[in-house]
This record gives C-alpha cells, structure tokens and sequence, in this order.
C-alpha cells in the first residue's frame, strides 16, 4: 500500500496514544494499528512526519490534532513545579479529535477502571458490536441487550451505555446539535444522560467536541491538585477544584490537565 508522508513538528505519536485518551491503538512493529471512524489504519512516525496510507493524509492529521500550535499552548501553562515536570515529560503530547459518539460511549463505561481495563472494555464492544475494529453505531448498541453488554465487562455500566445509545439512536439526544452549543450549556446537557457525571461530560467536551479549555478531574487529577496546589488546605471539594482549574490554567486548561494526568498516572505505577 502507498503511503504518505504527513509533517508532524511537536508531536510524538507514543505518548499521545498511550496517554488514556484512546484505547483501541494497538502497537504493530514501528507503528500503531487502529480504527479513525470506521477506517482501519496503521500510522508510524518518522522524525517530524507520519507515514499513513495514501489519501488519509486529511484524516490523519485532524484526528491527531496537527493543527494545534503547542508552543503557543505552552506558553499559557503556568511555571509552577508540577505544571513543569509534566510538560518536560509529556512534551509532543496532542489531545485528539475523536469522533463524539465513540467517546461519549467510551467515557461512559470508563467509570472507576484503569486504564487497561478500559482498552478490554473497548475492544470486546468492538468485537461483539461493531464492524470490527470500529467502534458500534449508536443503532447497533441500541438493539443489543443489556445482558449482552455485560459480557464485554462493563458490569453496571452497561445500563448506562444502552440507555444513552437508545437516545441518541431515536433522535431525542442531538450530539451534533450540542456541539453547537457554549461550553456550559453542552455541558449540562451532556450530564442529562445516563452515566455521565462532570468529569465524562469534560472528557466529551475535551476529546470529542475539541473544547480545549475542559478539564476534566478524577482521581488521578484530584490528587495531583490537591498535592500541589493545597498543600496545606484540608477537604478541598471538587467544586473547589473546578473552579481554581479554569481560572489557573485557562484556556487551554484540557491540554494542562491531560499533561498531570498522565505524568502522574506514570509516577503512580
């Protein structure tokens, strides 16, 4: 297969894919094999370019978010010591432009599991209901049953996904129509339905509709700002937490957040 040569400056292809973002890239050789919608792809860096199929070269670097100025993103991080350890560790690191309703789906069932866990999660679902190795319609998971759901691992988080495939499949949930709305308000409305709570509805905001000021705080973040940021302060609530976020890191707050998110999650291992 012909394949094309895609620049890439500020970027590394490892630490984006690995970074609990996605969960279906899976490491072939000198590159990653996965799914971009429902196109199968394998995408290998070289230096300051990517190597992918011919003809995917549009797909390829809006997905991986090519576009994004980093350092212009770095400049707005503030220069506190947690904040700089984890740009020196994370540096190349881009937010993905996922599809929305695979990371509305993939977020649902993320509640309270690792990481791996997740990637299992997220393959069984696309090896029992979608055309394989892309992630199932909305339709698709909408005429399974809950039971069958199950069976993927997701436990009580199948209820979750089932319902919230069943909304978007009958037209009652938009999520091209929320994504025409302002921060807060898509916000809200994402946290109507079933299993998403703020930090999904973040994750959607974040990953999915590229609102990259979002940040999304469970516990690996929670963690990080409590340590670093109120060292001497005592039950810090999540409100709390929000709130410092947005005004501290700022605008592109999701990208400082994915950055402590996985430097920790690294530490923590």
């Amino acid at each position: 297969m012909k394949r094309a040569r895609i620049a890439a400056p500020d970027f590394n292809l490892d630490l984006t894919l690995n970074s609990g973002q996605v969960f279906h890239w899976d490491r072939k050789g000198n590159g990653y094999a996965g799914v971009i919608g429902d196109k199968p792809l394998f995408v290998e860096q070289q230096g300051d370019a990517l190597l992918a199929p011919a003809g995917s070269e549009n797909l390829v670097s809006r997905y991986f978010a090519l576009d994004h100025p980093l350092p212009e993103i770095y400049r707005t991080f503030p220069g506190d010591p947690a904040m700089t350890s984890a740009l020196e560790y994370c540096r190349g690191m881009r937010i993905i432009r996922q599809p929305v309703w695979e990371c509305l789906a993939t977020f649902i069932t993320s509640s309270m599991k690792q990481v791996a866990h997740i990637r299992q999660m997220s393959q069984a679902i696309r090896r029992g209901f979608g055309a394989f190795p892309a992630y199932p319609t909305p339709g698709r998971l909408a005429r399974a049953g809950e039971e069958q759901l199950r069976a993927c691992m997701l436990g009580y988080r199948a209820k979750n996904l089932l319902a919230t495939a069943r909304l978007v499949a009958s037209g009652a949930v938009d999520l091209v129509a929320i994504g025409k709305l302002d921060d807060d308000e898509a916000h809200a409305r994402l946290r109507r339905l079933p299993g998403v709570g703020p930090k999904v509805a973040n994750c959607v905001l974040l990953f999915g509709y590229g609102r990259l000021k979002a940040f999304p705080i469970d516990v690996w973040i929670g963690r990080v700002l409590r340590e670093n940021y109120f060292k001497r302060k005592r039950n810090v609530t999540e409100k709390r937490l929000r709130l410092f976020s947005a005004a501290y890191f700022g605008e592109f707050g999701g990208y400082a957040q994915q950055y402590l998110f996985h430097r920790a999650r690294m530490e923590g291992r």
